[in-house]
């Protein structure tokens, strides 16, 4: 059985590969899980010799088809107790993650299930991250980034690529959800700042910064 804290080294190994990185270095998950590198050299020998990881000393590390399954399985039940929180029990989007990180390392499988049905079997989680299927499986979508949408096109926001409080608060203000629909009016040539307008007919400016953190499928 592994602990809370290697489960949280599969995770953020995960995250890294996700994002295209087929090797990802000590320095970048010490900076990540905020701890010193000769910890997670530790750590990395130890998922190693469990078979979870494959660790090459001044080269990097990635998962194992075994570690690639239990990262997937623990960020299904993190994922699962977002849409909970949120459906549930009332939670905002900008309140769940740190109560999911506790809830995620639970050991028992029973219990995702019957969640996993309890909530309709979701396929995304509050800020638009796919859930994993009991396998494994990610439900894909066509996305894109804001920032490279095209002018007069309707859009549906998807997905964020931050779920940082402030940046959930400032969605909230502005009336940006999962699920909003939008327009992009106008681009700025300078600065690539967006201006576009909400189904109600809002008019938003936003900065090119959250154009790139706001990820939208195109309607038809």
């Amino acid at each position: 059985m592994n602990s809370a804290s290697e489960e949280n080294y599969l995770k953020a190994i995960y995250k890294f590969m996700y994002d295209g990185n087929e090797l990802v270095g000590t320095g970048a998950l010490a900076e990540m899980l905020g701890v010193q590198s000769a910890s997670v050299t530790d750590m990395l020998r130890r998922l190693s010799e469990k078979g979870l990881v494959r660790y090459t000393k001044s080269r990097g590390s990635s998962l194992t088809e075994e570690g690639m399954q239990t990262a997937l399985s623990i960020i299904r039940k993190h994922r699962l107790w977002e849409v909970f929180l949120v459906e549930k029990l009332g939670f905002g989007w900008d309140e769940v993650h740190q109560l999911a990180e506790q809830l995620e390392h639970v050991k028992s499988d029973i219990l995702t299930e019957r969640l996993d049905i309890f909530l309709g079997n979701p396929s995304f989680d509050p800020h638009g991250d796919p859930i994993p299927d009991k396998e494994g499986k990610l439900p894909q979508k066509q996305t894109l980034p804001l920032i490279a949408a095209t002018i007069g096109q309707r859009y549906k926001i998807s997905r964020l690529g931050d779920t940082s409080t402030e940046f959930l608060q400032y969605l909230d203000k502005s009336g940006l959800l999962i699920g909003s629909f939008i327009q992009m009016i106008q681009q700025e040539p300078f600065d690539q700042s967006v201006t576009i307008e909400l189904q109600s007919g809002k008019i938003i400016h936003l900065s090119s910064q959250v154009a790139e953190l706001l990820v939208v499928e195109k309607m038809e």
